[in-house]
Parts: structure tokens; sequence; C-alpha cells
């Protein structure tokens, strides 16, 4: 989730690479290192970013159980059940 946030919280970089002791290097279109300034948003925004990620899952899980649900009962599916049954 590193990677994303900082994508997301500097567009110039294009690249990102990690050296052997685990130290993120960011690359902007042209090869030229970017300075990260705050590593603190960046694991602020790489924490929101799972958070994020972690809600769509559980999500999804839920539609699906309430999907399942619904055909053993012999009810009608929303759209977004029906969807996320046959992966749309």
């Amino acid at each position: 989730m590193k990677h994303e946030a900082i994508y997301n919280l500097y567009p110039n970089v294009k690249t990102i690479k990690e050296d052997l002791e685990g130290n993120l290097i960011a690359l902007d279109e042209n090869g030229n290192e970017v300075s990260i300034t705050d590593m603190s948003a960046v694991e602020t925004k790489a924490t929101e970013l799972q958070s994020e990620k972690d809600a769509k899952v559980q999500a999804d899980k839920d539609l699906k159980a309430s999907a399942k649900a619904k055909l053993i009962a012999g009810e009608k599916l929303t759209e977004e059940e029906a969807n996320i049954l046959i992966g749309v």
C-alpha cells in the first residue's frame, strides 16, 4: 500500500523502486529521483487505502452472503447481488 500512497500523494512519481534495505526510491517520468518529504503522510495514506480495501472486501463478502441467503429462500436478488455472484 505504500506504493499506492506515494502515487496518490506525489502525482509526478511514475516509478517506485526498492533497494536491498527496503528503502523506497521514487522516480519521475524522466528517471529523476523525487524526494518523499513526509513519510508520515505516506504511512497515513497507506493505512487509509488499506482500510478502504478491507471495507470493500468485507462489503463484497456481505453482499455474497445476502445473495446466497436470498437464493436459498427463493427471493429475488438485487442487480448488485446478481453481479457479485457472476463476477461482473
